[in-house]
């Protein structure tokens, strides 16, 4: 039976391949989640001062 990985430097390769991929899919994540933050801004709230309203995290607009 063969190794899989029959030399270190083959490893180390495999093991730099697999953190490089894990490093991007995370950078990917970030910027979609930046750009859908704000894609996503509401246009109006409603203000802390109406009865029943809530603070809100965007600023009154309307």
């Amino acid at each position: 039976m063969t190794a899989r990985f029959d030399t270190p430097m083959r490893a180390r390769l495999a093991g730099l391949a697999i953190c490089l991929a894990v490093i991007a899919v995370f950078a990917g994540a970030n910027a979609h989640l930046v750009a859908v933050s704000f894609a996503s801004q509401p246009d109006c709230v409603l203000s802390p001062t109406m009865e029943g309203a809530a603070f809100r995290a965007a600023k009154p607009a309307c």
